[in-house]
């Protein structure tokens, strides 16, 4: 199968898988969100399982193929300050490398230095002014202001760093600025606001002072024939341009749970209900999908197997691997401008998989 997706002039090269599942140390838990600091470290939230093990924030250190390094682990699970029930948005202040975490259970915003210690946090439940229910997904603006996806309310709330309420936009329904349980939101070079309307199966364009400027997307969901595991744990496999029975049509969305915009203006949407992500370009015209190529295993992941030779046999017993190669279920995606990496946390499957978005890409040509 290829590794190198190649449409509308884009060229897409599968790097590598990071991660394994791991409730502590090197590895993710079903991770909601994420976010890069200006030196390239990835900060996650890991939603953990039902009894809440696994709920944390953790820090890890990239890089090139494998030489990712798990940092710190914090935010886990319990009750007092800078602790949580339930751990959903983070976002970095990249003017004083804070760390925001929202609480969706708690309503609440924590506040932590880089290095994960516990500065303060505010929040308070209900739907009035700076108040909150279900914060998502955050970011930071070039200010320092703070916008939450105020997902239970429906709106995008702008705080300061302290949690001083400063403003907010939007409301229930699906009209132009209205929203249906928003989920992540990004921020392009321009401070213009890209979010995830999940229920509205959309991502919406805003201005940085929240007026409504574009929207993509509309819902269509992969056609699952009675008993498919294999249609069900590979997702699609259309790009742009095809049209295959059983799968939605280029531009589709089924319940987009975070966006990305690189310095191009290109626009990455986590499909989360298609197992894909779905490339735009800045217009919001679809261009390509991605889904998951992840062929190799990651350095952490086959450290396990070679630790587990029981875990070696039962593979090689397996007749094909390939859905474990893609995305399932998909929650949140990165641009790192400074390696041109796509970073998408493939949240079933407890790791990262990472394209590279190449510029000088070249094929050699021979008459055969």
């Amino acid at each position: 199968m290829p590794l190198t997706t190649v449409s509308e002039g884009r060229v897409f090269d599968w790097s590598h898988a990071v991660g394994r599942n791991a409730a502590r140390g090197p590895g993710f838990n079903y991770v909601q969100t994420m976010c890069l600091d200006k030196n390239g470290i990835l900060y996650a939230t890991n939603g953990g399982s039902e009894n809440n093990f696994g709920m944390h924030a953790n820090k890890t250190k990239l890089g090139a193929p494998g030489e990712e390094e798990h940092i710190a682990d914090f935010f886990e699970y319990g009750e007092g300050d800078g602790k949580c029930t339930w751990p959903f948005g983070i976002a970095v202040c990249h003017n004083t490398d804070q760390v925001y975490v929202s609480d969706a259970w708690e309503n609440t915003i924590s506040v932590f230095d880089s290095s994960g210690k516990f500065l303060r946090k505010w929040g308070k439940t209900g739907s009035g002014d700076g108040e909150l229910l279900r914060p998502a997904g955050l970011a930071v603006e070039k200010n320092g202001n703070i916008i939450v996806v105020d997902g239970g309310n429906n709106r995008l709330q702008v705080f300061k760093p302290d949690g001083t309420f400063v403003g907010k936009c939007g409301g229930p329904g699906n009209g132009d600025g209205q929203f249906n349980q928003p989920w992540g939101i990004t921020l392009d070079k321009d401070g213009n606001i890209y979010v995830a309307d999940w229920k509205n199966h959309r991502v919406q364009k805003l201005s940085p002072e929240g007026k409504f400027l574009m929207k993509f997307g509309q819902y269509g969901a992969v056609e699952e024939p009675e008993g498919s595991y294999a249609v069900t744990m590979l997702g699609p496999y259309v790009t742009a341009g095809e049209e295959t029975k059983g799968y939605p049509k280029p531009g589709m969305l089924n319940h987009p749970t975070d966006v990305a915009v690189d310095p191009d203006g290109d626009i990455y949407v986590t499909d989360w209900g298609n197992h894909r992500v779905c490339v735009f370009d800045a217009e919001g015209r679809p261009i390509a999908n991605l889904i998951g190529d992840a062929q190799v295993l990651s350095k952490w992941g086959q450290q396990t197997v070679d630790a587990n030779p029981d875990m070696a046999k039962a593979r090689r017993r397996v007749r094909s691997l390939e859905p474990q190669w893609r995305f399932t279920f998909p929650t949140a995606v990165e641009f790192d401008p400074e390696t041109d990496s796509i970073i998408v946390a493939d949240s079933q499957r407890n790791r990262l998989q990472i394209y590279k978005k190449v510029r000088d890409y070249s094929d050699f040509q021979a008459n055969l």
